[in-house]
């Protein structure tokens, strides 16, 4: 398919295609382009990787959140390897290398991460939005089960949206055989599906999420909290005063405390939001204005600038998270010692089997006198009565396991066993998971 050079300017810049003009040729620009993307594609991969792997390995970190996080992590790698690496390689040769099908099938992979990547922000807004101001309907509304269903029915949504542009693209191979991967109709036909694009995944998200984060805000930063009255104190005797006291400052921590956890969850969330606009706004604005002129704005340094920003808004989240959120510095952390940790387990285990393994040369002797089974009888904490098999105690024993009263625990391996009773896991204990 051969074209000139005027249909070649007349291309809109997009972050799925090459660049509309020759890549320059500077070694100066090779290098910072290069340099640039890998490093921002090489931070961003690994951090939403750990993203990923802290919720899918980590019990307490699976809550509704931090499933349309790990969607979010998911949608950027998608954008980071489709749109990132391909770019690399564009600097390096300067002309496309994958072929037919790779422009297709890289154009609708971009298309879908970032796509997707706006629907699991407003997802996550919405279900903050329900949790803070509606706390009723989060009851059944602010599920782990229901954030999955969502998910799926957003990337379902969004994978059948995107087939739409690879029907709009196809490789382009000049007079001088300089090939691109660009758009095969004229403007008039992709224009308006852009525009459209533009709206529903960038302009009425960030819509919603002003609104929303409003009224979030006037909740958490306006209204008091509740105030626990102590009408009923002077009717109780003094000791249950002091119970129900100390029972009521119990429930207000908790209160302040899941209020704070959700004051700093919501902050962190915000940034997410506030970076996906200011990040994607230097190429969008500029695809939008360029859509509109006879002769395109497409200086080379300003449009890696604007390629940058979008590969650092998929690169930043994991490190919004690791920086204001507790939980996931926690669980990155965890992420490193894990292996040290069962190397430790493995160590330990080999010594308690080769202890288990030792035996007393001396040959096994019965004792008249019982001795042994009175030594036996006390290391298992149970002191019988030979005659009767009881507790010589009159008083009734709890029954042991493994050698231990059922109101004690022991500490098996690394961590030790919780004894009687667990905490009650409270709305605050849920709300502080997400911290």
């Amino acid at each position: 398919m051969a074209t000139n050079l005027s249909s070649r300017i007349d291309t809109p810049t997009n972050i799925s295609l090459s660049s509309s003009i020759p890549i320059s040729d500077s070694l100066e620009y090779k290098t910072v382009s290069v340099f640039l993307v890998l490093l921002v594609c090489g931070v961003g991969i690994v951090g939403n990787i750990m993203v990923v792997l802290v919720v899918f390995t980590t019990r307490h970190m699976r809550t509704p959140t931090n499933c349309y996080l790990v969607s979010l992590a998911i949608a950027d790698l998608t954008v980071l390897v489709a749109a990132g690496l391909p770019n690399v390689a564009d600097s390096l040769t300067g002309t496309w290398i994958f072929g037919h099908a790779g422009c297709l099938g890289i154009t609708y992979l971009q298309y879908l991460g970032i796509n997707v990547s706006s629907c699991s922000i407003t997802a996550f807004t919405v279900e903050r939005y329900i949790a803070i101001c509606h706390p009723m309907k989060a009851q059944t509304m602010c599920t782990v089960s229901r954030a999955k269903r969502i998910i799926a029915g957003v990337w379902i949504f969004t994978c059948v949206y995107c087939l739409l542009w690879p029907f709009l693209v196809d490789i382009q191979v000049y007079q001088d055989q300089h090939v691109e991967c660009g758009y095969k109709v004229k403007r008039e036909l992709y224009l308006p599906i852009y525009l459209i694009d533009f709206a529903i995944f960038y302009v009425i998200p960030l819509l919603v999420a002003i609104v929303l984060y409003a009224l979030i805000a006037r909740i958490l930063y306006l209204s008091p909290l509740p105030n626990h009255s102590d009408s009923t104190a002077t009717t109780l005797r003094r000791s249950c005063r002091e119970a129900s006291e100390a029972s009521r400052t119990g429930r207000q921590g908790r209160t302040k405390s899941a209020h704070s956890s959700r004051k700093q969850v919501t902050k962190m969330l915000a940034v997410v939001v506030i970076l996906f606009a200011v990040l994607w706004m230097p190429y969008r604005t500029l695809v939008l204005i360029n859509s509109f002129m006879s002769s395109p704005y497409l200086d080379a340094w300003f449009l890696l600038f604007c390629r940058t920003c979008v590969y650092a808004n998929s690169a930043i989240n994991p490190v919004i998270y690791n920086a204001m959120s507790q939980k996931f510095r926690s669980a990155f952390r965890g992420l490193y010692s894990c292996q040290r940790l069962e190397g430790n387990h493995r160590t330990l285990s080999t010594i308690q089997s080769g202890f288990g393994t030792i035996r007393d040369p001396r040959p096994a002797q019965a004792n008249s006198n019982g001795t042994d089974e009175k030594v036996k009888r006390v290391v298992l904490g149970t002191s019988t009565n030979p005659k009767t098999k009881q507790p010589e105690s009159g008083h009734p024993k709890t029954p042991t396991v493994n050698g231990m009263s059922g109101d004690h625990c022991t500490d098996v391996g690394p961590a030790a066993m919780s004894c009687g009773k667990g905490p009650e896991k409270t709305m605050a204990d849920d709300d502080q998971q997400l911290d």
